[in-house]
């Protein structure tokens, strides 16, 4: 019998919960037969939403948790008193080895809180980085951190790049991926003091391939696979991708309806135009996974819908499967020896 990849759902967590979320756990189950999928929440509230559904229900189960800890509530508080709290619970079936991976759009602080303190970091890992795929002209490329660590030092950011060359090789199957630190121009000698540190230790770093820096102009184009900054550069980085992108496909939308000839014209290139759109899509890569955990955790957008909840849980599958944690365990491990 296939063995299943457990994935334990945060069934409350973002605003349109718990409604969206059940339903992207729904969809994954039908596109994956090699998943299980516990959904954490009030039982009574959650296998309400499971009734509007027909699933297999040997590969559901619904956990009970009766608290919820809100976007605003402070995260280290929030985690250490509200036991019973849906990011709690399904955390600590990771830490118990009752699941695979944990899915949440709740509270990002809580979600980072948990993780480090209830799941725990990878022994050598100084700093577990979120890391989510952003589309480019090429394909994807990794944007390492984006959201854990907005103080980082030099030693973390190379941790970084070596995690998230594993994560690019493994999961998205690109060879030698190629790792770009984050900058203010091309020059060696550019940056703030952070960068400057760091970009002499990355290019003695062996076991990636540092290709230098990268400008946030050159992101979308896929110049780098991996690129890497600490949290305060990578989250500006990725609102600004994620607001202009949702701009631009909205200010497309209303140019080919503003005439007649333009709406003809909207009606033949609209194939292709979609197709085009749909690549800039950042949902279709699903979360953004913290990596250096012992156990899998992945934080979707707050206001994820049901198909980024879906690709969430498909991308846990993919990881559990490529034994992603061993490999950067290893990776950790060889760079301390």
């Amino acid at each position: 019998m296939q063995e299943l990849v457990r994935v334990a759902v945060d069934a409350m967590g973002g605003d349109n919960a718990p409604l969206e979320i059940v339903k992207g756990a729904v969809e994954a189950l039908e596109l994956r037969k090699d998943l299980k999928v516990i959904l954490v929440g009030p039982e009574e509230t959650v296998r309400a939403e499971l009734k509007k559904y027909s699933y297999d229900e040997a590969r559901v189960e619904v956990v009970n948790a009766s608290e919820v800890i809100e976007m605003a509530e402070p995260p280290v508080q929030a985690i250490r008193t509200k036991k019973d709290s849906s990011i709690v619970v399904a955390m600590k079936l990771v830490k118990n080895g009752e699941a695979d991976a944990f899915v949440g759009a709740g509270s990002t602080g809580a979600v980072l809180v948990g993780g480090q303190l209830i799941v725990g970091r990878l022994k050598g890992v100084e700093r577990p980085p979120l890391a989510p795929l952003l589309p480019t002209e090429k394909g994807a490329s990794l944007l390492i951190d984006c959201g854990a660590n907005v103080d980082a030092r030099p030693s973390h950011l190379v941790q970084f790049a070596k995690m998230g060359s594993i994560y690019m090789e493994n999961v998205m199957g690109i060879q030698n991926p190629r790792v770009a630190i984050v900058n203010i121009g091309a020059e060696e000698e550019k940056g703030n003091a952070l960068v400057k540190e760091t970009f002499p230790l990355l290019k003695e770093c062996k076991d990636i391939n540092f290709i230098g820096s990268i400008e946030a102009r050159d992101i979308p184009s896929g110049y780098a696979d991996v690129i890497v900054c600490e949290a305060f550069a990578g989250n500006i980085i990725l609102k600004l991708y994620e607001g202009v992108g949702a701009t631009l496909i909205s200010m497309v939308k209303k140019g080919m309806m503003t005439s007649l000839r333009s709406k003809i014209g909207a009606l033949l290139v609209k194939p292709a135009l979609k197709q085009t759109l749909k690549r800039f899509d950042t949902s279709q890569y699903g979360g953004a996974p913290m990596l250096g955990l012992k156990g899998l955790v992945v934080k979707t957008h707050g206001s994820s819908k049901a198909v980024e909840v879906r690709n969430s849980i498909i991308q846990c599958v993919t990881f559990t499967e490529q034994r992603m944690n061993d490999k950067i365990k290893a990776g950790i491990q060889a760079e301390e020896n």
